[in-house]
């Protein structure tokens, strides 16, 4: 979950072999050039870079080079299609995959279940840096001339690296507009001001099919993401559910706020977050709250990782049903249950399938 309540639970990056720290940082040093040349892409702070271009919905034909993009804040020019790229999170990866990008991706990091079943023969084909956090040494070392994320948390000194960092060794970055529309990032927590929208999505992928000129496959998918979405909401509109998502911790659980992901697919599903009047992303609250708020049904996280109590669907099965507080709540009597994996919580791609999943079990749940 992007720069959420669940980023404190990732653990210290995984040791990954790699080059010297003085091969990687003279690479650095040389990477404003070696950029140029293998792809032309200028960095963030270029003071000559043209007006930021917002890409259309209707965008159509060849990307007009130079591009220049305004992202979370940031003015990036591209003057080339990436041939390089980087993706630091999974859900910033699968976004990439899925335009069929796989053989211009040189690295991805930081993983919390598997990648998407269609998308795993391109995936095996990228060389994964680190299963959490790649160092920024790590990343240096693949020569990226362009590095992406989906995360609030992996821009920064105490992770990777800001972005301002990687302007100035002339390597472009782009942030997933989640992270940052109508959100306000401080340190490790994300709250928002306004629900995120599944438009946000589609404009995350036009923009990345604009800068690497892949505009037909970037339409393609928003049209079939389009027809899914509409398709898995028509079956539950207006059901009036009232939810609440559960990531993970079993002392302290962190429960879906009104406004990322979750609360997307609550709004899409005609149902109701039951913390929809909290504005973090994943606030941490008690289970005395939750059951105060008694939800018709709890979604339930099933973490491929594995590295605190409450990760997976059994451990949080088997505290809802033995502990006196949760055990008489409604949706624990019902057996309510709807589960989700962690990727499927955070905002991308697999929205989509949250909701598909969300609908079907919303239609198996009693009451």
């Amino acid at each position: 979950m992007s720069g959420s309540a669940t980023e404190p639970l990732i653990e210290g990056r995984l040791s990954v072999p790699t080059a010297p720290l003085t091969r990687a940082l003279t690479a650095a040093t040389g990477l404003l050039c070696t950029t140029a040349l293998l792809t032309g892409c200028s960095s963030a702070t270029a003071p000559d870079a043209a007006t930021p271009t917002t890409v259309a919905a209707d965008a159509a034909g060849p990307t007009s080079y130079p591009l220049t993009l305004e992202n979370c804040g940031v003015s990036v020019t591209f003057d080339s299609a990436p041939q390089r790229a980087v993706s630091l999170y999974q859900s910033a990866t699968e976004i990439l995959l899925s335009l069929g990008l796989g053989d211009r991706m040189v690295g991805t990091s930081t993983w919390f279940d598997p990648v998407l079943a269609p998308l795993a023969a391109q995936n095996d084909l990228v060389p994964r840096l680190a299963d959490n956090d790649a160092s920024l040494e790590v990343v240096l070392d693949t020569e990226p001339d362009l590095v992406t994320s989906a995360s609030a948390h992996t821009f920064t000194s105490a992770v990777v690296a800001e972005r301002s960092r990687f302007a100035e060794l002339g390597i472009p970055t782009y942030q997933s507009p989640s992270v940052c529309t109508d959100a306000v990032v401080e340190g490790e927590n994300v709250s928002r001001t306004a629900p995120l929208t599944i438009d946000t999505l589609y404009r995350e992928i036009r923009e990345l099919a604009a800068i690497f000129d892949v505009q037909d496959r970037g339409a393609e998918l928003i049209a079939e993401l389009q027809s899914r979405l509409s398709e898995a909401a028509a079956g539950v509109a207006g059901s009036g559910r009232t939810l609440a998502f559960w990531f993970s911790g079993l002392e302290a659980p962190y429960m879906a706020g009104c406004c990322s992901a979750p609360g997307l697919l609550a709004d899409e599903a005609g149902a109701v977050n039951v913390f929809a009047d909290l504005s973090d992303d994943w606030p941490e609250v008690s289970w005395e709250a939750v059951a105060d708020r008694d939800p018709d049904v709890l979604v339930l996280g099933d973490l491929h990782r594995r590295r605190v109590d409450g990760d997976s669907l059994e451990t949080k099965i088997a505290f809802l049903e033995s502990n006196p507080v949760t055990a008489q709540m409604t949706a624990v009597r019902n057996r309510n249950y709807v589960t989700l994996s962690g990727a499927e919580m955070d905002p991308g791609i697999r929205e989509i399938d949250a909701l598909e999943k969300l609908a079907d079990g919303l239609r198996s749940t009693v009451g």
